[in-house]
């Protein structure tokens, strides 16, 4: 198996749901909204969110505001306040160093998406970028991993990695693809209806660190 590997980026590389929560308290101040929104908003966002997510907003508040301003707004308030952990960037550093090839594996809007990646500087350590609303498919499906492989100059018949938090998305579709698989648990608990991962770990480091350790092998049971 070549040194490839393929990185979901919210809850794994950057923490979506602390921005997430962030930004609706400052989204609830600034449009003076009550605590009920403040749940309402972290539902309805909670998994993803879209430009049609904020035209619902925008009914249900009786905001002023266009849709499309409220959607710039989102990424632009989202990209100031994301990070990736200092220990993660020079880890994707120090995996490259050792001859692997990075690529991003994620769902999600483009827009926000790449304000993400460029806020962080994961876009600069990265071979390349896969975001399901620019290929038109998305995790689990096999052609999103396929076309994450190939923006980063392989195939998923080289063999490769997937390293995610998501049980269905990455892990699930990762294995479906050939790709050996890591989950990030963040405290979170394996669904025991579901096959087990090569390797769990609790953190995006320790992903890392065990990459870098040649110690991650495919699983034989």
């Amino acid at each position: 198996m070549q040194r490839f590997v393929l990185w979901d980026l919210d809850n794994t590389l950057v923490d979506r749901r602390g921005t997430l929560t962030d930004w609706v308290g400052v989204f609830v101040a600034r449009h003076r909204l009550g605590d009920e929104a403040r749940q309402e908003l972290l539902a309805l966002l909670g998994e993803r969110a879209y430009p049609s997510s904020f035209e619902e907003i925008r009914t249900r508040y009786r905001l002023t505001s266009t849709t499309d301003d409220l959607w710039r707004s989102y990424c632009a308030d989202i990209a100031a306040m994301v990070s990736c952990p200092a220990d993660v960037l020079t880890g994707l550093d120090e995996l490259r160093r050792h001859g692997w090839r990075i690529g991003i594996a994620t769902n999600g809007a483009t827009d926000i998406q790449t304000a993400k990646l460029r806020a962080t500087g994961i876009h600069s350590r990265v071979e390349g970028i896969c975001i399901s609303e620019e290929v038109a498919a998305r995790k689990p499906e096999r052609e999103h991993f396929t076309r994450a492989a190939a923006r980063c100059g392989t195939t998923l018949s080289a063999g490769g990695w997937m390293v995610g938090d998501n049980p269905v998305n990455d892990v699930g579709g990762g294995r479906a693809a050939g790709l050996g698989t890591i989950w990030i648990a963040n405290g979170s608990r394996w669904p025991a209806d579901l096959p087990e991962p090569d390797h769990r770990v609790q953190h995006t480091r320790a992903a890392i660190e065990l990459l870098l350790s040649d110690s991650a092998t495919r699983s034989t049971t």
